[in-house]
């Protein structure tokens, strides 16, 4: 069982629970488990409909308590083995930490292999950063930043358009700009934090209009050699016009060893897959990107030439 997790970051006030709050009400088909702050963990089916009391989440079918404890491989391991198991774990920190040793603990071989870090998400609040332009020079601030494969300006309903531009040339220089959404009441498209089905069939880019900046979809599968040298430079032209990239395939290099690929923003990863691709082929690839920067051609001849002939 591998369950991708999402790491949402961002100081006190900039909206995480609120982009919690709507992701678990509206999961999109996926059974999520919310580890929240300390790593207690509350058990979503669909969507939090309870009160909270005091270590305690009363849930629709039921309750679960909340205050588990220990290291986060524990906990992690805790969530996974449940029944049914989620489908991804979210997990909100606390406004006033680093997520790096977070994330290091997250990249950990052992934790990895079942609980692999799939989109670490910060949240900006652009009002604070209007009211408050010291915010920018704060070493926690920007080490929040740092860790971001994407980064969220929040509240977008409530300021103008002067005030959000001014929040992304604060946040452009430290990020790059294809790296910088906007957001109001914590709707955010799914496919921005986590990948899709690799399974799904071939199509034509779609737009999903869930947020302000649609986005677009392509497929990609293969029955024919691969080699891995040529896959990781069409991935390197690929990428960077790309939001993320997530397949299962096989390499020439590797015959009997699936190899599951996820590229979100900058960072890419290779590890083994438990499942090869389907129905005989060698290659199950989806890619997302904002609408119109999909060029479902060019796709097609960059990832026909990984083909070994």
């Amino acid at each position: 069982m591998i369950v991708p997790v999402l790491l949402v970051a961002g100081a006190l006030g900039a909206g995480k629970t609120t982009l919690l709050n709507h992701l678990l009400a509206h999961p999109d088909g996926r059974r999520i488990a919310a580890v929240v702050n300390d790593f207690g963990a509350v058990d979503i089916d669909a969507q939090l409909l309870g009160s909270v009391t005091e270590g305690v989440i009363s849930l629709k079918n039921g309750c679960i308590c909340c205050s588990l404890q220990g290291d986060l491989l524990r906990t992690l391991s805790s969530v996974i083995k449940r029944d049914p198991a989620p489908d991804a774990i979210a997990i909100e920190t606390s406004g006033i930490s680093d997520p790096a040793e977070i994330i290091r603990n997250l990249m950990d071989p052992v934790i990895f292999k079942v609980a692999p870090l799939e989109t670490v998400v910060t949240l900006v609040d652009p009002q604070r950063l209007r009211d408050d332009p010291a915010v920018a020079e704060e070493a926690l601030w920007r080490s929040q930043l740092r860790a971001a494969d994407f980064v969220l300006l929040t509240k977008a309903d409530l300021l103008d358009r002067a005030a959000l531009d001014a929040a992304r040339a604060v946040v452009g220089r430290f990020k790059p700009p294809a790296s910088i959404f906007e957001t109001a009441r914590g709707v955010v498209a799914p496919d921005l934090l986590f990948s899709r089905d690799v399974s799904a069939p071939r199509a034509a880019p779609r737009q999903m209009p869930v947020m302000s900046e649609p986005f677009a979809t392509v497929t990609w599968s293969s029955q024919a050699p691969l080699s891995l040298a040529r896959f990781q430079q069409v991935i390197g032209r690929l990428a960077p016009r790309t939001l993320r990239i997530k397949g299962v395939l096989l390499f020439t290099e590797h015959p009997a060893q699936p190899i599951l690929f996820q590229s979100v923003a900058t960072r890419g990863t290779l590890a083994p897959s438990p499942v090869p691709p389907a129905d005989g082929l060698t290659a199950q690839l989806v890619l997302i990107g904002r609408e119109g920067e999909l060029d479902a051609g060019e796709i097609d001849a960059l990832l026909g030439g990984v083909i070994v002939s």
